[in-house]
């Protein structure tokens, strides 16, 4: 096997973890303190095609790969995971979607602004009474003449509060001509009558990032916003969280990049028994299995997308970089608290901030337990 990025993937990397370092991290901690949308990042994010890699140029990408787009989704949450998570709402999942099932037509008015960075995208799945269980959904969409009408409560929705986010992929129970009921999948734009955006969720942390209710009260759009093939639209919005995971993956590994170096700075600035806590073995012993720990995890997500760009089947691999990332990352940031001591769990010091945001990253896309059983059904199945 061949490990060594591409040239390209490499200029890639560099040049967006200058960018994040210049521009991002100066300003993550205000951010996350008074929770405003950092629009002008996503200006200069999507000046730089961030958002476009892995598309054609021909509907405003990059021609790229998805190794370099979660290089770069890696590099971003090493910054500020907020936009790492945009970059994986946004490009892994809802203009992929709108890419690999669209219709050219869909194409040209929903997937060209957001792969251009010009709006933002969304995906509704999750429900007041379904989350781990996506496929009990209550919504419902009705074919009404030239239409369809959609009732329904989405929650916990990133980035559709956003002022610049232009529509959220909805997945409700319809039932075809034929009288079968199946799960489909609506563009449904934030403008569309009796589409209501519920309030801003107060969390724990990841203030900056835009998480809101979506209320569907007889929402109407046209009959051409239903995406893909009907019977099929539940495994389409599997299909992209299987992206959405290995994206995940790599949030994870910037943020518990981000943890260690802190660490090191601080283990080599801070001085207890007339040395630097970095000369302890104890010390030294955390930061070294932490540096495995982010090594072992960025490979996984790596082969994963590597995988993707190749066309391989990589179920196991995405599921298996997401779970091992985000469990790794809780006990990074763990350990980066402590080895800061009491200092860590201050509010100026960003290992308090990142430890905060550490924890739900292993609820987004797919939790920790359900990750497990879909691990569970493979073995059971002999596939791995």
């Amino acid at each position: 096997m061949y490990f060594e990025l591409t040239k390209e993937q490499k200029m890639i990397r560099d040049e967006v973890r200058n960018f994040a370092r210049k521009e991002i991290a100066p300003r993550a901690e205000e951010m996350e303190r008074t929770g405003e949308y950092p629009y002008d990042l996503m200006e200069k994010m999507a000046d730089l095609g961030l958002m476009g890699i892995p598309f054609p140029e021909a509907y405003g990408g990059m021609d790229g790969d998805w190794v370099s787009t979660h290089l770069v989704i890696e590099e971003i949450s090493r910054a500020d995971i907020t936009l790492g998570a945009m970059l994986d709402v946004t490009t892994s999942i809802a203009a992929q979607e709108l890419f690999v099932f669209g219709t050219e037509e869909q194409k040209q008015k929903w997937l060209i602004p957001l792969v251009e960075g010009v709006k933002i995208g969304a995906f509704g799945l999750t429900e007041p009474d379904s989350g781990s269980d996506a496929g009990s959904l209550s919504t419902t969409a009705e074919r009404i003449g030239g239409n369809w009408v959609l009732n329904g409560t989405k929650q916990f929705i990133t980035n559709i509060g956003l002022d610049n986010a232009s529509l959220v992929l909805v997945a409700a129970n319809t039932r075809l001509d034929s009288g079968k009921e199946v799960i489909a999948t609506f563009i449904v734009p934030k403008e569309a009558p009796g589409f209501k955006l519920g309030e801003r969720y107060r969390k724990n942390a990841w203030h900056a990032s835009a998480t809101h209710e979506v209320i569907l009260s007889n929402c109407t759009i046209p009959a051409d916003n239903l995406l893909g093939n009907p019977e099929r639209g539940f495994s389409q919005h599997l299909s992209v969280l299987e992206t959405g995971r290995i994206s995940i993956a790599a949030v994870a590994v910037g943020l518990a990049q981000a943890c260690l170096d802190e660490s090191l700075r601080h283990a080599r600035g801070r001085k207890q028994f007339g040395r630097p806590i970095f000369d302890f073995q104890s010390i030294q012993f955390k930061l070294a299995d932490m540096a495995v720990s982010i090594e072992l995890a960025r490979n996984q997500y790596l082969k994963a997308a590597w995988m993707k760009d190749k066309g391989i089947p990589h179920a196991f691999e995405a599921t298996a970089a997401k779970l091992y990332a985000t469990e790794m990352l809780e006990k990074v940031a763990s350990d980066a608290v402590q080895i800061h001591g009491g200092y860590g769990y201050m509010e100026e010091y960003p290992v308090s901030r990142y430890y905060q945001g550490a924890k739900l990253l292993q609820i987004v896309e797919g939790t920790s337990e359900i990750l497990r059983m879909i691990i569970g059904r493979m073995l059971a199945k002999g596939s791995l």
